[in-house]
């Protein structure tokens, strides 16, 4: 997709479900053909929360399906705008803008992309695994992490992953689904989970596999800031290409304030680029230098 003003939508959509789960998260699912025919791993909408809102709301597309026209959020009740999103109810409309950025891109020479998700940072994760369903050349491992309920039900998986500890059972229910393996970590001592980051079970998993295997990995990740920091250590100890989706506040999310400007280095010197069109995915040997 071209992460430029002119292939982004504004969409009036209708709310078909509104799901409340524990830890203020909460799951949007639209009816919004234009910007689910357009939606890529890695894209997301800006949504407006309430007319007493001038700005709207930055959130990652968790799903989104061409044929039913319809998208999915998640997304966390954390100020007044996505309290406001929250009290909205099914069938009611809703603004978006989207879909913006520039999307994740995984590489055919690399089959075992593994993808990285934190808190919000997850919805990015269950769409890049679900355009990976039907290619058969990837082998996918995703692990995710939450310091809060996760917002499924931690079901123990029936597949069998290499190098994980005892007992790291916790399974997404809808990865288990379509066959891709996935695995829990938090520091909350959930059932089933790793006791521990996100960067230390994918440690286990890399420590697992032959020299031939691990240069088939390529990492993808988007959480908060300093998750995102340790997943580019780990990419740079084991010399594996990463890319990463960052968040950041943002005003217009359609790259006319730069309000979401972040350092990037590129072969020139250092640069400064706009999260919401020349991100939010960004190669993470260029964010964290």
């Amino acid at each position: 997709m071209n992460p430029d003003r002119n292939s982004i939508f504004k969409e009036e959509t209708t709310i078909l479900e509104h799901l409340h789960l524990d830890g203020d998260q909460h799951i949007l699912k639209l009816k919004a053909p234009e910007i689910a025919s357009r939606a890529m791993p890695g894209s997301f909408v800006h949504v407006e929360c309430g007319p007493q809102f001038t700005l709207r709301r930055p959130i990652s597309i968790m799903r989104a399906n061409k044929e039913q026209g319809t998208i999915e959020l998640l997304y966390k009740k954390l100020g007044k705008g996505t309290a406001a999103l929250a009290e909205i109810e099914t069938g009611e409309p809703l603004s978006l803008l989207g879909p913006i950025g520039k999307p994740f891109a995984p590489h055919p020479e690399r089959s075992r992309p593994l993808l990285i998700g934190g808190g919000v940072g997850m919805p990015p994760m269950v769409f890049i695994a679900d355009s990976l369903q039907s290619e058969s050349a990837y082998k996918p491992f995703v692990i995710l992490g939450s310091e809060v309920p996760f917002p499924f039900p931690v079901t123990p998986s029936q597949i069998v992953i290499p190098g994980m500890p005892d007992g790291v059972i916790g399974s997404m229910p809808l990865l288990e689904d379509w066959g891709i393996p996935s695995r829990l970590s938090s520091l909350q001592g959930y059932p089933g989970t790793h006791d521990g980051y996100v960067t230390d079970l994918a440690r286990h998993w890399l420590n697992s596999l032959s020299d031939e295997e691990r240069n088939q990995v390529e990492l993808f990740s988007c959480g908060p800031h300093p998750m995102l920091e340790a997943v580019a250590k780990l990419a740079k100890e084991y010399n594996l290409p990463c890319q990463v989706s960052l968040e950041e506040f943002m005003a217009c999310g359609i790259g006319g304030c730069a309000g979401c400007v972040v350092q990037i280095e590129t072969p020139e010197g250092p640069a400064m680029k706009r999260v919401c069109v020349d991100g939010p995915v960004f190669d993470a040997a260029t964010v964290f230098a």
